[in-house]
């Protein structure tokens, strides 16, 4: 199946699962139509069949890991982004900082290190580094999954900051040290490409290269803005900055998801403020929150269908489930102790830490990077367990940290 034709067909089936969500379900459009998505695959693997086989090549004729990673995932991160109040994120940046980096890495060490013993206890093979990898994938949250799910789950507003901010440079942090492992895994962890140097040179291209391109192209689509008072040139210029500034940053080799995250907050609190009319605000704004709803919209179903391509054998399934409260757990200890060390020196509400652990989801950022891995079995291995946590992590903390957001507030 050609790449046009299939994804006519995802349009089709996304239109479909939403207005069937819309109509009948009444869930947010995110979970349900990944719920249907799911739900759909499912009965497909039971059925069996040309049917079956047609889903299948469907969403293999769809490069989940290319679409996401070098299509939707800037256009989604800046949306996210040009929404974010800066001046909230300045207020907490030691914080957001804190735990986007720190508690990336101090969750990454404990998913793996848990993974690497419950694989042996289990009689899987499962090498420490494969561990580690599967640690940085889905450690941190995806704000994709995360910010279109805290506008309708009533979080009070000093915790979305924290949970959003924490969110939206996480992501990059986590694909940064998911690369660094990764190229030990290819290197086989010897020579002078594993030394603490070159892991610490390659960190800082990423990460901090991330950052400054982000900040210049920002300004550079921020001065046009303001010589320009036409709002087709002003959303063009924006695309422009998302698609090409994307493009530039992986030729660069820099992280493109930190240096969209530092551009949409530019244009979307200083561009917003001092370089567009009221007119343009208005056309900018809805198309680029009808841009992430289709784009997001889009995702989930893929990520519902993707359950047609994860291999089971034995034992998979069982490391898969333990691999939720594990996550979970890691997640409860890599927010727990930063926000226990902060605690000496600002406030925190006393439900934070719950609240961010339920509250930190993963989606398609893990699975996309789970399918990037080079084949082998352990790439089957990590893709179940990815997929399994995602799973759990959209459809029942995704439904349910609303009614917890409100019960730990007291409304």
């Amino acid at each position: 199946m050609g790449l046009f034709d299939a994804m006519g067909a995802l349009f089709t089936l996304t239109a479909l699962f939403a207005y069937l969500n819309y109509q009948y379900v009444k869930l947010p459009t995110p979970i349900g139509v990944m719920l249907a998505g799911l739900l759909l695959s499912l009965g497909l693997l039971l059925v069996g069949g040309p049917a079956e086989a047609w889903a299948q090549g469907l969403v293999a004729s769809v490069p989940f890991e290319e679409v996401l990673m070098q299509g939707m995932l800037a256009f989604l991160l800046f949306a996210g982004a040009l929404h974010v109040n800066l001046e909230d994120l300045r207020r907490r940046w030691v914080s957001i900082l804190t735990l986007a980096t720190l508690g990336v890495l101090v969750s990454t060490f404990i998913v793996g290190s848990g993974v690497y013993y419950l694989a042996g206890w289990l009689g899987l093979e499962l090498p420490y580094v494969y561990a580690l990898l599967f640690g940085a994938l889905i450690s941190p949250t995806d704000p994709i999954a995360v910010l279109g799910l805290l506008k309708r789950a009533g979080v009070p507003k000093d915790l979305e900051v924290l949970i959003s901010g924490e969110s939206l440079f996480n992501d990059g942090v986590g694909v940064v040290v998911f690369a660094v492992i990764l190229s030990l895994v290819q290197t086989g962890g010897h020579g002078a490409e594993a030394s603490a140097a070159a892991v610490a040179a390659f960190f800082a291209q990423e990460a901090l290269g991330g950052l400054a391109l982000g900040l210049g192209l920002g300004l550079v689509a921020f001065y046009m803005l303001r010589r320009t008072d036409d709002y087709s040139v002003e959303v063009l210029i924006t695309l422009a900055l998302v698609s090409g500034g994307y493009a530039l940053a992986a030729n660069l080799h820099t992280s493109g998801p930190l240096a969209m995250v530092v551009a949409g907050l530019l244009i979307g609190n200083h561009g917003r403020a001092l370089a567009m009319s009221e007119r343009t605000r208005e056309h900018l704004d809805t198309f680029w929150e009808m841009t992430d709803e289709i784009l997001n919209a889009l995702l989930f179903v893929l990520i519902g269908l993707e359950v047609l391509l994860v291999r089971y054998t034995p034992g998979y399934l069982e490391l898969a489930a333990l691999s939720v409260p594990l996550v979970l757990g890691a997640r409860f200890l890599s927010v727990g102790l930063p926000i226990g060390a902060l605690r000496l020196v600002r406030p925190f509400a006393g439900y934070t830490v719950r609240l961010m652990t339920w509250g930190g989801l993963r989606g398609g950022i893990s699975v996309a990077l789970a399918l990037g891995l080079p084949p082998g079995p352990e790439r089957e291995l990590i893709l179940a367990m990815t997929y399994g946590v995602v799973v759990f992590s959209v459809l029942v903390q995704g439904l349910t940290i609303g009614r917890l957001a409100r019960f730990a507030a007291g409304r």
